[in-house]
């Protein structure tokens, strides 16, 4: 009879930082990259932050894929990688890892005297990650950053909401975004009144990607 089972062990991975972290930074960003992306590619998005003298920790989903299929690599020679926070197969265990993970980092890389500003911002997929992140991990945070990307649907929305009742919450979109839609605009609406908040929301000409003038407005 198969019988599923479960182990703990250690585990190496990375992620990146930018800009120099000095007595006097006063802002640390965590920057959660979107599905198929690599946080050393993901992270240069964010230069404008670390030349304003904020401190850019990008973390990678621990998960790895081709981004092409065999036959497509076979045929174009394309062998570019991608990474991913979960899947639906087994993905509580995902979760559980990538919280363990992310609450490793944070511990390591911001000091304990700290007393400035610190911003979770998760884009696309990453905007699900940094919010589960945000609610059930132990990271203390000021800010909430979802950037195309909505809060995940499966959330406990009386933790949620004791969680984020005093955050500072924006949600930013490209008014050309192809994902959108009229659905996915309701469902946001949805899990707004659900969780009984109310965020900040800017819109910018562009489609799913970063947008430079919003991350200058942001950290002003």
């Amino acid at each position: 009879m198969m019988e599923e089972q479960e182990l703990n062990f250690n585990y190496k991975t990375r992620y990146f930082t930018q800009g120099e972290l000095t007595p006097v930074t006063n802002k640390i960003w965590f920057v959660l990259h979107g599905y198929g992306q690599l946080a050393r590619f993901f992270i240069s998005k964010f230069n404008v932050l670390s030349k304003a003298g904020v401190h850019v920790i990008a973390p990678e989903g621990l998960s790895k894929f081709y981004l092409e299929d065999v036959t497509s690599r076979a045929r174009t020679g394309n062998n570019r990688v991608g990474a991913t926070w979960m899947t639906r197969e087994n993905r509580l265990a995902d979760i559980d890892n990538y919280l363990t993970y992310l609450n490793t980092i944070y511990l390591k890389e911001v000091p304990q005297n700290f007393r400035g500003e610190i911003t979770f911002l998760g884009f696309s997929q990453g905007a699900t990650t940094a919010t589960r992140w945000a609610i059930e991990g132990n990271a203390v945070f000021n800010q909430l950053v979802l950037w195309a990307g909505i809060l995940p649907s499966d959330m406990n929305f009386e933790t949620a909401h004791e969680k984020l009742k005093d955050k500072k919450i924006i949600e930013v979109f490209g008014k050309t975004d192809p994902y959108l839609t009229d659905e996915r605009l309701k469902e946001v609406t949805s899990l707004h009144e659900r969780l009984n908040i109310n965020p900040k929301l800017i819109e910018f000409d562009g489609g799913h990607e970063i947008n430079q003038d919003v991350l200058v407005k942001l950290i002003q």
